[in-house]
């Protein structure tokens, strides 16, 4: 039994990662307050929850956590990191702070300067389909963001199959539920602008992009992304578009993804022509993935769907959290 701690655990990541590490074998859950001042959920009587300790390199220390998780903003992950790593734990970052590798980078994206370059280009990418070796041996984690994280999931494998005519560029259409905004309250996710609506939200410049090419192969000239918000608490649905080379039908694109994905626990994949949907993957730790193909024309379709909470945040963090400290992966997630 190994003892680990969360920061940010009333979140909707957070709530996600405790809801998740209740049923893991082999740890035991700390809450560590960072934010004491804040309201807490209401609870049954009688049910208390994980203990609480206080969110310092002390309490790690003192309880000997093997692993902290960061459900936190940026800058708060970058305040916390370097006392919980030289206290000993492994840290799981579930922000944006350590996904981009260079200062200039996050400069651009986050428009805000980075604290703690040393550790930003230390930092694996939590993403186990691409880096599973790296991140067994990781002291720090950056779990990717949930659009990143199914948009890899569809593109990565067909660059590097050469099957993407890069001159015709690739399109990400891609829709999430409100849950992925965070639980702090904001007017353009309130139930009456979100209910019976439709929108489309940063326009070419959503931080989640850098991700993509970082990771997918593509130059940002080639990919176009849009991010639409969908009046449901859960789920991301993703439509990319490309033209293709050297790629005759849709049971040779699905050839692709099943050599790719042959030995992975949470990637499903659907016969030609049929599609994953949002239900299909709510409260799992799975990436679902349909494919389409038009022969005549070089058109390409795929669809790419998650839970944002679980394989888009919490369920990505407990995978990395057990490659790190040595459980098999798909403890607490199957």
């Amino acid at each position: 039994m190994q003892n680990v701690g969360i920061v940010g655990f009333r979140g909707y990541s957070g709530a996600e990662l405790e809801r998740i590490l209740s049923r893991h074998g082999g740890v035991k859950v700390f809450l560590m307050e960072h934010r004491a001042d804040a309201d807490d959920r209401p609870r049954p009587r009688g049910v208390s929850g994980p203990p609480r300790i206080p969110c310092t390199a002390g309490a790690v220390r003192e309880h000997s956590l093997a692993a902290v998780f960061l459900a936190t903003p940026p800058e708060v992950s970058m305040e916390l990191t370097p006392g919980f790593l030289e206290s000993g734990a492994k840290v799981i970052d579930l922000s944006g702070a350590y996904r981009l590798r260079t200062v200039e980078n996050y400069k651009r994206w986050y428009k805000a300067d980075h604290t703690q370059p040393e550790l930003l280009a230390e930092a694996a990418y939590g993403l186990p389909e691409f880096y599973r070796e790296r991140i067994r041996c990781a002291r720090l984690v950056s779990n990717p963001g949930c659009y990143p994280t199914a948009a890899n999931l569809a593109i990565g494998p067909l660059v590097e199959a050469g099957v993407v005519n890069r001159r015709a560029g690739v399109i990400c259409d891609a829709k999430s539920g409100t849950s992925g905004a965070g639980r702090k309250p904001s007017l353009k996710t309130s139930y009456c602008e979100v209910t019976e609506n439709f929108s489309a939200y940063s326009l070419l410049d959503h931080r989640h992009v850098p991700e993509v090419l970082l990771n997918s192969g593509l130059e940002e000239s080639q990919f176009s992304f849009v991010a639409h918000l969908l009046p449901v608490d859960r789920g991301i649905l993703e439509t990319v578009y490309f033209r293709t080379e050297n790629l005759h039908s849709a049971a040779d694109l699905l050839a692709i993804y099943e050599r790719r994905y042959a030995n992975e626990p949470f990637i499903r994949l659907y016969d030609p022509g049929k599609m994953p949907d949002l239900r299909a993957v709510q409260r799992t730790n799975f990436c679902d993935i349909g494919v389409r193909v038009d022969a005549s024309s070089g058109r390409a379709v795929v669809v790419s769907v998650i839970d944002n909470l679980v394989k888009g945040a919490a369920g990505q963090a407990v995978q990395n959290m057990n490659l790190t400290l040595g459980f098999p992966e798909t403890e607490a997630l199957l």
